[in-house]
C-alpha cells in the first residue's frame, strides 16, 4: 500500500469542515447530506489518487441510495474523530 500520508491529510481537511460546519451549527444529518452530494460528485468527476479513494469509489459505485447513505455518514465519522 502507498504512503496513507495523503489519506491521513484528507480525513484532517474533511474532518475541519465538518467542525467548522459543526461549529456553525449544522445538525449531523445535514453535514452527512452534503457528504453524500460531494461523494456523488467526486464519484462521477475525480480519479482517485490512492487505494483507500479507489475502495471508496468502488464502493459508492455499487451502492444504492441507502447504501450511500451509510458510506457517507461513516466517511464522516471516520474525518470528525
Amino acid at each position: 500500500m502507498a504512503d496513507n500520508s495523503e489519506w491521513e491529510q484528507w480525513k484532517k481537511t474533511l474532518g475541519g469542515a465538518i467542525d467548522l460546519g459543526e461549529t456553525v451549527g449544522i445538525s449531523e444529518k445535514r453535514i452527512t447530506n452534503i457528504a453524500e452530494k460531494v461523494g456523488t460528485y467526486l464519484a462521477n468527476n475525480v480519479q482517485p489518487r490512492n487505494d483507500q479513494e479507489r475502495l471508496i469509489k468502488e464502493l459508492w459505485d455499487v451502492a444504492d441510495k441507502k447504501d450511500r447513505e451509510v458510506l457517507a455518514n461513516l466517511i464522516v465519522k471516520i474525518s470528525d474523530k
